[in-house]
């Protein structure tokens, strides 16, 4: 079974589940607008470390899959949820605003 747990431990998926969860289990405890906005900035830098790691799953895919994961896509929802990050960051804002669907499906 432990060979079965390494296999997802190098899906790119869950890198992007650890993101989002970091990014939706900010401690309520850093009520501080400083902690708050260097906490942003940790989840900023966390998911552009992303990158390589998604670089070299991507290298590593078989072209000819039946079922492919769509890495431009992943790229995209991370580039998504980190421009809204850092958008908050630049501008808070006190009422809500529309943030469009993060695709979430990677195959095709």
């Amino acid at each position: 079974m432990h060979g079965h747990i390494h296999k997802y431990m190098n899906a790119p998926w869950l890198a992007v589940i650890l993101v989002m969860g970091l990014v939706f289990g900010l401690s309520p405890a850093m009520a501080h607008p400083d902690a708050e906005r260097e906490a942003f900035a940790r989840l900023i830098h966390e998911i552009e470390a992303l990158e390589p790691l998604i670089a070299t799953a991507e290298s590593q895919a078989t072209p000819d899959a039946r079922i492919r994961f769509r890495y431009d896509w992943l790229r995209q929802d991370l580039e998504r949820v980190r421009a809204g990050i850092r958008e908050h960051i630049d501008a808070p804002r006190n009422e809500p605003r529309t943030v469009p669907p993060l695709r979430g499906d990677y195959r095709q």
